[in-house]
């Protein structure tokens, strides 16, 4: 699409508008537009100019001029929106809604504003879009909050360094170029001693100040190169590249040395502070960050019964050996089972709270083994996404689940999809082809879940997926809600049908020792969002009855119904076991 214009210079018509309803626009930052697609012509209201200056006019006045000023960075363009659109005009209409920059030129100095644009395209005779007509509102003021918003999600307020999200990140790309370069890494984990102590006796605001303190400590000890993040309340992650065997040594009795030897001066006075340090050598014991981290750990808790100011680096153990020729064995059987076309669809239904009619079922990923044994997803997806299988084995599921969606009219189903594949454009790509073949709608028969934890992982790009699943026409949902990092931000911007809340919250809820409030504050949060609520694990007529107290809207779990390799839509299905 292109920029604003008050008239189109091939009609010279504007759209009209009265005077007093073209001034609340303005008020607010907003102009309509008409765009038809068979012409390129843009045709905008009359307070374009006022809106987004006098650069707008006969300048913007088709698609294709519109373009030039999309910022380089735009991921999600009109043109793309609406010609290349997935989703098909059901006659009145197909709504959307994306936001991107513009670079406006101007006499002496362009000017970037982010604009939300929100319209409806419609179907020409040929099914494809060849008209559009919405509103383009500046939204450059959200957009920056948005922005430090990203960025906060991304640092620690204490510390101002990294938080454990961008550590990870920083530590795989660390392990990942070690790798390629046949080089050395290493990942340390320093714990600050009896922190929990300093806390009762001085307080949370003396305790920040020394966990502040002590992060300047450590900074001031790194390396060019070397990256430092907070990693829990009291611990501290350390990326140091370029750092074999006895180099970690060295770096370890650096930062025991510059946190140890001098003590921290507060407002209550000086307090003496020690580190326990746990580390691991990269990529010689850890391969992947996930590893990394456990080794650290495991070392760290080491480093702690040897006694304050202590360090232990990882030394692989026996256990440890078996437990990745286990892992090995498993991703043989993973990739067999693909090849062999040997991934099953098991299904649970969710019932509504209410009445207990079903409203949908979650489809469960199966493995059946050579031997006809059943593996559930839960034995499996852990080494998948470890060994970057994820990606093969989702792409197969969402296969069998399109099919089902096609074949059986009544079919309501949730899909899981993992972390990696949600962030990919293949898995994405995948689902808009298989709507597009399916001849018809069945996308608002499908739900789309994305664990918390998964969308905390880069909010930036499960925004982005979010988007991209919503302009499909599919619903969207997040798993194990409660079990991570709970926050507004979890809601905030996503635009999401469901929340499923995480089954450990909910399993013993009817125990007189329960803590029910934490249940109902997330059903709460959900609700105040307008979002829908589903209970996991929901086990007997008990728990199911103080949730419909609470409000939830949908149940799930044995209560329920049992997961089942054949869904009741499979009016031919023989094989009614469990699995």
């Amino acid at each position: 699409m292109g920029s604003a214009q008050s008239t189109s210079p091939a009609s010279g018509h504007s759209i009209p508008k009265p005077s007093g309803a073209t001034g609340i626009l303005t008020s607010i930052g907003e102009v309509v537009y008409e765009w038809t697609l068979d012409d390129d012509r843009l045709r905008w209201g009359g307070n374009v100019t006022d809106v987004f200056g006098s650069a707008a006019g006969a300048a913007i006045a088709t698609g294709k001029a519109y373009a030039t000023w999309l910022a380089p960075d735009t991921l999600t363009t009109p043109f793309d929106t609406v010609a290349n659109s997935a989703s098909s005009d059901p006659g009145d209409g197909v709504p959307y809604q994306i936001e991107y920059g513009l670079t406006i030129p101007g006499p002496q100095e362009d000017r970037s504003v982010w604009v939300e644009d929100t319209g409806r395209w419609f179907a020409g005779p040929d099914g494809r879009a060849n008209r559009a007509h919405g509103v383009v509102r500046v939204v450059s003021r959200r957009y920056e909050d948005q922005q430090k918003t990203a960025y906060a999600s991304r640092f620690d307020e204490v510390t101002g360094q990294m938080n454990r999200i961008r550590l990870i990140e920083t530590l795989s790309d660390a392990i990942a170029t070690a790798q390629r370069q046949r080089g050395h890494c290493a990942f340390l984990v320093l714990s600050i001693d009896t922190l929990g102590a300093i806390n009762e006796a001085y307080g949370f605001d003396i305790a920040d100040e020394i966990i502040a303190s002590v992060a300047e400590r450590i900074k001031g000890r790194l390396r060019a190169g070397d990256a430092l993040g907070r990693f829990s309340g009291n611990k501290f992650g350390v990326v140091l590249t370029r750092c074999n065997r006895d180099d970690i040594d060295i770096a370890a009795g650096r930062f025991l040395s510059a946190v140890g030897d001098e003590v921290i001066t507060t407002g209550v006075g000086h307090v003496a502070v020690t580190l326990s340090i746990g580390g691991v050598c990269a990529p010689l014991h850890a391969g992947n960050a996930h590893d990394a981290i456990h080794c650290a750990m495991e070392a760290l808790d080491m480093a702690r019964m040897a006694g304050r100011q202590s360090f232990v680096c990882y030394v692989p153990s026996s256990h440890r050996s078996v437990e990745r020729r286990n892992n090995a064995n498993l991703s043989t059987e993973i990739v067999s089972a693909l090849n062999d076309r040997r991934l099953r669809l098991a299904y649970q239904p969710v019932a509504t709270a209410r009445d207990g009619t079903v409203a949908f079922h979650e489809c469960l990923m199966r493995l059946e083994r050579a031997d006809g044994c059943i593996m559930p997803a839960a034995d499996l997806m852990p080494v998948a996404e470890k060994l970057g299988l994820a990606r093969l084995v989702d792409h197969r599921v969402l296969d069998l689940v399109l099919e089902d969606l096609a074949a059986y009219p009544d079919a309501r189903i949730a899909i899981n999809v993992s972390p990696q594949s949600a962030i990919e454009s293949d898995w994405q790509d995948l689902l808009a082809a298989g709507l597009r073949r399916s001849g018809e709608t069945i996308a608002d028969r499908l739900t789309v879940e994305i664990t918390e934890t998964g969308a905390f992982g880069n909010l930036d790009d499960t925004r982005r997926f979010a988007r991209r699943i919503r302009d499909l026409g599919v619903k969207l949902a997040i798993d194990d809600f409660g079990s991570g990092v709970t926050s507004l931000q979890a809601l905030h911007g996503l635009d999401l049908d469901l929340v499923k809340i995480d089954g450990a919250c909910v399993r013993d809820l009817s125990e007189p020792d329960a803590d029910r409030r934490f249940v109902q504050s997330l059903i709460d949060l959900a609700r105040s969002f307008g979002i829908a609520t589903v209970a996991e694990w929901v086990s007997d007529e008990a728990t199911a009855s103080l949730l419909r107290d609470m409000g939830i809207d949908y149940l799930q779990g044995d209560h329920v119904g049992v997961v089942d390799l054949s869904p009741p839509w499979r009016a031919d299905a023989t094989d009614r076991s469990a699995a």
